[in-house]
């Protein structure tokens, strides 16, 4: 399977048309790159052989296993410059010395080494993934409280993990998302994760949101808290113009990184 700096950026815009819709047509795909179907064609087939979509008669759709909610191993390669932009520039919201809450997620694990850069610094994270990237790190601590294991991405879920974070007062949380209701607030699809995320709004002074462009188009399954939760959203784009407004709205202050 190639990896993301194999892939095109013609490569990477199919791959998040397909995802962010689920399906879509060579004839759409070939006005939204600029090319012809023929060429279009082509990179779905390459994509498919990959085994990064699917191919179907006239168009192309995300694999079966992806359909409900985007896989981690598809994520990892989805906007990796975008969310390694967007954790450099979270990790300059956390102050040094202070204490972090790190969730789980492709974006936040960019944010996790970004910190890992950090001379002084607590972290509290159910994110296996981002543990190890910090881990062994000079002036680096890390909290990991028990739970579940729950997934590829290396989540801890489950009640030991909403009491384990519980136990601590945090100055930051940096938190992602799957997408955005119509009022602005922040979504996900696992019920579990969803209660981790609560837990560490509540053991934390303010709140950080990281969610890449693709999630504004893409409503998930359950709402995590209100925007006006958040203080600040970052990410790499100007969100849309609904979007903008209900964060406006909320008092959360978007960064574009």
């Amino acid at each position: 399977m190639p990896r993301d700096d194999t892939l095109s950026d013609r490569q990477r815009r199919i791959l998040a048309a397909v995802q962010s819709q689920g399906y879509a047509t060579i004839e759409a795909l070939a006005d939204a790159l600029g090319v012809s179907t023929q060429t279009a064609r082509r990179e779905v087939i390459r994509l498919d052989k990959a085994r990064l979509l699917q191919r179907f008669h006239g168009g192309a759709a995300s694999r079966a296993e992806d359909r409900v909610r985007p896989g981690y191993a598809l994520k990892r390669r989805l906007s990796a410059d975008a969310k390694s932009r967007i954790g450099l520039a979270a990790a300059k919201l956390v102050p040094v010395g202070g204490t972090v809450l790190l969730d789980v997620g492709t974006t936040v694990e960019a944010a996790a080494r970004a910190l890992a850069e950090r001379a002084r610094l607590r972290v509290v994270t159910n994110s296996l993934n981002a543990a190890a990237a910090l881990a062994g790190r000079d002036g680096v601590e890390v909290f990991v409280p028990g739970g579940s294991l729950r997934g590829a991405d290396g989540s801890l879920v489950g009640e030991a993990s909403c009491a384990g974070i519980g136990r601590f007062r945090c100055d930051v949380a940096l938190i992602g998302c799957s997408g955005f209701a119509p009022d602005g607030a922040p979504m996900d699809y696992d019920l579990d994760k969803v209660a981790v995320k609560q837990a560490m709004l509540a053991a934390s002074r303010r709140a950080v949101l990281l969610a890449d462009s693709a999630k504004f188009g893409r409503e998930a399954l359950v709402r995590i808290a209100p925007a006006a939760a958040f203080g600040h959203l970052v990410t790499e784009a100007p969100p849309p113009a609904w979007l903008a407004a209900m964060l406006e709205t909320a008092g959360t202050v978007t960064v574009l990184a």
